[in-house]
């Protein structure tokens, strides 16, 4: 059974985050327990091309290490909101039919209590050109359950939504039980312990995910991911080397491979990712510039490391440490 796979491209991104400044501050990565609230409108800009158009779209709030703060589902032209943030970075991520179309960083700086932090997301949707022409990886992240496994998902996902987590990780570990080849489940259910913070049954259920599904994206996508953040940068390789084979075009799974190979002092391998990241990326992962210095920098090619640093700071001119980087790029730019 084939269904039709839709192409979303990010176009831009509109509104401003009205952040409060506390000078040489430095945000730790972001988590809920705070006092500020993050929304924005999903505005879907449309062409005249015939055919269904997708309505409904998940949005999910991490912290820079991937760790889920929130999740909502809206339609096409609503607003998603997360409250009782603390101050930190985040990562927007715009999910449609499992597939992972749009990812934007958004920073919460410490300001006045009960701050409203507003950022829009502007997406363009248009069909594949060959939208009618079956080929694989349409069916990739399709699963077909029994009605009653169906209503077991669904109850699942809203007790995740309504963050009742330990009811959606009961409702999923009877699915699982019931029908342990959805793969879907599995990776609901990993996501679900990320939400409490336990990382090794998150990671188990990943692992079950891309057994089950290996051509899986997001499975082993957030399998690689959770194992950077656990420090497990051997273990990462694998399940992100087949996501790049799967989707070459995620910047997010390019910059974590090469991370990881940077981390086992495997530079040669990390510098095509982190470059193809930027490339993909060129601002939402800016931050890849930082992690080629640091290589340059340690094995003493202290001037290409300078021209990272001034790439980085081209696009991230407001990064705290500036000062520091511009007296490293004054001091070693030939």
């Amino acid at each position: 059974m084939f269904r039709t796979v839709h192409v979303l491209i990010l176009l831009l991104v509109i509104g401003a985050s009205a952040l409060a400044q506390a000078p040489d501050r430095r945000t730790q990565l972001g988590m809920g327990g705070g006092a500020y609230t993050l929304f924005g409108d999903l505005l879907v800009q449309e062409d005249k091309s015939p055919g269904a158009k997708p309505l409904v779209y998940e949005i999910v709030l991490a912290n820079l290490g991937g760790v889920p703060a929130g999740r909502q589902v809206i339609n096409a032209g609503g607003r998603y909101q997360f409250m009782g943030l603390g101050a930190g970075q985040y990562e927007l991520v715009v999910i449609l039919e499992h597939e992972e179309v749009a990812r934007l960083r958004v920073e919460i700086l410490p300001g006045p209590s009960q701050e409203r932090i507003r950022q829009d997301i502007t997406l363009a949707w248009k069909p594949k050109a060959n939208a009618n022409k079956p080929a694989a990886v349409s069916v990739a992240d399709f699963y077909k359950r029994s009605e009653a496994n169906e209503k077991l998902f669904l109850n699942a996902r809203a007790a995740t939504d309504q963050k009742r987590y330990d009811d959606a990780i009961t409702t999923l570990r009877q699915l699982v039980t019931a029908d342990p080849h959805d793969f879907l489940a599995w990776a609901e259910l990993g996501t679900v312990y990320l939400f409490k913070q336990n990382f090794e049954e998150s990671e188990n259920a990943y692992v079950k995910s891309v057994t089950e599904r290996p051509q899986f994206f997001l499975g082993q996508m957030n399998l690689g991911r959770l194992r950077v953040v656990r420090k497990n940068y051997e273990g990462a390789i694998e399940p992100l080397t087949v996501a790049v084979g799967i989707q070459p075009t995620s910047a997010d799974a390019n910059y974590y491979l090469g991370e990881s190979y940077l981390q086992i002092k495997k530079g040669s391998k990390a510098v095509g990712y982190l470059n193809e990241a930027i490339k993909l990326d060129p601002v939402g992962r800016a931050d890849a510039h930082l992690r080629l210095a640091t290589l340059y920098n340690a094995v003493g090619l202290k001037d290409r490391a300078a021209l990272e640093y001034e790439e980085f700071l081209k696009k991230k001119p407001d990064y705290p440490d500036r000062k520091k980087l511009e007296a490293y790029i004054a001091a070693n730019k030939k």
